[in-house]
């Protein structure tokens, strides 16, 4: 298998996929920082400075981790990465994704999810998705870009309690049909 960074820049004619930067932390926690973003999370205190921070240091420590960029404004609209990369299974995790309120109904989850699976289904066989057991909105985008609920487990993000998720998966033989 040939090798592969996690942490391409990507991009479409409305959006850009850049590399997290440590210097990104305050223009993210501007979108991060609204309690609605967070609702229907199971971390739903990530809205919290002292809370985001934690989460920022585990996306940068990830080494996966995107900003997303709206390319006519230059509005951050979110975050997305991919994480946990299995060579064994040909296979690899996306989330960790946030959007700010004015990006929901708008199309962006479904751009950029193109775009991260696109790119990274010419090195995997599977992507994975964990989503959180009450986040709803969550599970029906996901189910609309053909994901399919396998299984049930609790995870643990970066310094946070263990949370229960279920594990979405899409093969690639599905997604390039």
């Amino acid at each position: 298998m040939k090798t592969f960074s996690i942490q391409p820049i990507l991009e479409n004619e409305n959006l850009k996929l850049l590399p997290l930067a440590g210097d990104d932390f305050e223009c993210l926690y501007d979108v991060a920082s609204d309690p609605k973003v967070w609702e229907q999370h199971p971390n739903k205190d990530r809205y919290r400075k002292e809370v985001f921070e934690n989460f920022f240091k585990g996306a940068m420590e990830s080494k996966g981790a995107f900003k997303i960029i709206e390319k006519s404004s230059g509005d951050v609209l979110g975050s997305s990465r991919y994480y946990d990369f299995d060579e064994n299974r040909n296979s690899i995790f996306v989330g960790y994704t946030f959007y700010g309120t004015k990006s929901w109904g708008k199309g962006i989850n479904p751009q950029v999810k193109k775009l991260m699976l696109d790119y990274v289904f010419q090195y995997v066989d599977k992507v994975y998705f964990h989503i959180g057991k009450q986040n709803l909105r969550s599970q029906i985008a996901l189910e609309r870009l053909g994901g399919k609920k396998i299984a049930e487990e609790e995870v643990a993000y970066f310094g946070e309690p263990a949370r229960t998720n279920f594990v979405y998966e899409i093969k690639k033989e599905n997604w390039t049909q």
